[in-house]
């Protein structure tokens, strides 16, 4: 008899009673695994792994145990899926198509206890479209129940739940002054009226040793209690609920609980911030405008200030951190990186943003938009992101500075604050946003600091997302272009050649002696794949030394 392996997955949309002993996963689990007992004349067995997707709506793909499951699937680890009900796998129509097209490929297909089907027939596919297009109508039903719910709650005033703002607790489901954090709230008010900035604020707050609200999760997981960033400080700056009101859908409504700032502060603060963000423009006189100016920070708080270096006839821009500008200052932790390296890379993500359907609906939850609007803005997303590689500099740089807050550069990742109003703006949406409690998203990006060159240089990305170093790939230009030179039947002295390719006959030997390099060592350059510590100084540096073999040569340098 053929041994069939069956997975078994299991789903409930809400965490409501899943800390029970036996709850409605393993109801549904129960019930898969007696239908498979009742199938053991034909092979069935279940597997001994567990597919449980708790408190995860059916109307998104992304649910850790279903990914599981998929990626089992495709190993082949199991034939047949078993679900209690069609829902508990999906509850949208192009989420199943996918989920079947993954099925049919590696040769599975899956059974409901409740709602006996084949897939592999015409027939079955057409009555489980049947049912998912039901079952597609009944979430998008609730979803307006709850959206109305919503909506006429907070128009009274309501809070309706999420995370705790700093400065209050809940008791019954309502706000409550934490008297110790509302001193901190105020303070947080008080001295960005007075600074101006939320980059001093920030180093004001980390010299007093302020922290962010503790909290504790339902198991006992503890979060918060850490430094606060600039993009919780801006959140904090504009969220209506320390103003005594509630804001939605572009209204703001008088609140049941009490404010903790007066009517004076708060308009100050906010006019400060509207000030801050249309002063922050591009120095459009310059010869090439920096797209980061006035919003790129170093780790220690230090604005990052374009420069740029002239270098045989080539221009390099970098960002520099201010402390390196001011001798006064420590320039311990300063750093120095190529513009054009992390100008790219927050360029790419945010257009990585505009093309992940799930990252938009993230971004944009404080809209609550139906499905209708939704598909809207995400076909407007589609349409710029198609546009974006054949968009013009001129007009992709208003873009990103219009959605971008500031970008932080630490040593190991990049923090880029996303304005979601300014956002919706950019999809069309304009004028919707005004509930602060949401409005800014921060993304981050794996980066490595390494030694480069003359000093510390922030490397974005790895090797295999790297652009060719521009200096580098010069070097082994020149080198063969010496090379050809002195090969080739010419009338030029060596004076000729030196002068027309480098400064002096030292540089001229070493360009000679790089000519020598591995060939698979020249495809990295020209990838972007070499070490991140090899500049072209290190590397003419070293040529003196560079052994002949090119096995020990790809050792020499560091390569992999």
């Amino acid at each position: 008899m053929i041994k069939v392996r069956c997975a078994i997955y299991t789903r409930k949309s809400s965490d409501e009673g899943l800390e029970k002993e036996f709850n409605s996963l393993d109801a549904q689990r129960e019930a898969c695994e007696a239908f498979i007992k009742s199938q053991k004349h034909a092979g069935w067995t279940a597997v001994s792994d567990l597919y449980d997707d708790g408190g995860l709506s059916g109307g998104t793909m992304e649910r850790p145990a279903l990914q599981r499951l998929l990626g089992d699937i495709k190993a082949g680890k199991a034939q047949i899926v078993v679900v209690y009900k069609v829902d508990r796998l999906t509850r949208s129509l192009a989420d199943f198509a996918k989920i079947v097209d993954i099925f049919d490929a590696h040769g599975a297909s899956f059974v409901s206890v409740t709602q006996q089907f084949n897939t592999t027939t015409s027939m079955g596919r057409l009555t489980l479209n049947m049912l998912l297009s039901f079952a597609q109508f009944e979430r998008e039903i609730a979803g307006e129940r709850i959206r109305d719910k919503i909506a006429a709650s907070k128009a009274k005033g309501m809070w309706m739940g999420g995370t705790v703002p700093l400065g209050y607790d809940v008791k019954d489901r309502k706000l409550l002054i934490n008297p110790v954090e509302a001193e901190t709230v105020r303070l947080i008010f008080q001295r960005y009226a007075e600074l101006g900035s939320v980059k001093l604020l920030q180093a004001e707050l980390d010299r007093r040793g302020l922290r962010s609200k503790r909290r504790e999760g339902a198991k006992g997981l503890i979060t918060g209690n850490a430094k606060f960033s600039r993009g919780i400080l801006y959140l904090i700056l504009q969220n209506h609920l320390y103003r005594g009101e509630v804001a939605h859908k572009g209204s703001v409504y008088p609140g049941q609980h009490e404010a903790i700032i007066d009517a004076d502060l708060w308009t100050v603060v906010q006019d400060k911030l509207a000030t801050n963000r249309k002063t922050r423009s591009l120095a459009t006189g310059a010869e090439a405008p920096s797209l980061l100016a006035g919003l790129l920070f170093d780790d220690d708080g230090s604005r990052m200030t374009p420069t740029h270096a002239n270098k045989r006839g080539r221009r390099y821009r970098y960002y520099i951190s201010a402390a390196l500008l001011d001798t006064r200052r420590s320039t311990r932790n300063t750093m120095r990186v190529p513009a054009n390296e992390v100008e790219g890379l927050v360029a790419d993500r945010v257009r990585t943003l505009l093309t992940s359907r799930q990252d938009i609906v993230d971004t944009l939850a404080a809209l609550e938009l139906n499905a209708r609007e939704l598909e809207a803005v995400l076909s407007r997303a589609a349409e710029f992101t198609k546009q974006w590689p054949v968009m013009p500099p001129e007009t992709v740089r208003p873009v990103i500075r219009q959605v971008v807050a500031c970008v932080t550069l630490s040593p190991d990742q990049i923090e880029i604050v996303i304005d979601a109003g300014q956002l919706a703006g950019v999809l069309g949406i304009e004028g919707k946003i005004e509930s602060a409690s949401d409005r800014t998203i921060i993304l981050t990006v794996p980066t490595e600091l390494r030694r480069s060159g003359q000093g510390k240089r922030m490397v974005i990305g790895d090797s295999s997302q790297r652009s060719p170093d521009a200096s580098l790939v010069q070097v082994l230009q020149d080198a063969f272009s010496a090379r050809d030179k002195m090969l080739s039947d010419t009338t030029e002295t060596l004076n000729d050649i030196t002068s027309g390719i480098t400064k002096s006959k030292g540089r001229l030997t070493a360009l000679m002696r790089l000519t020598y390099l591995a060939p698979s060592i020249v495809e990295d350059i020209f990838a972007g794949r070499q070490p991140l510590e090899l500049s072209p100084k290190r590397l003419l540096r070293t040529s003196q030394n560079l052994p002949l073999d090119w096995t020990q040569q790809r050792k020499f340098l560091g390569f992999t």
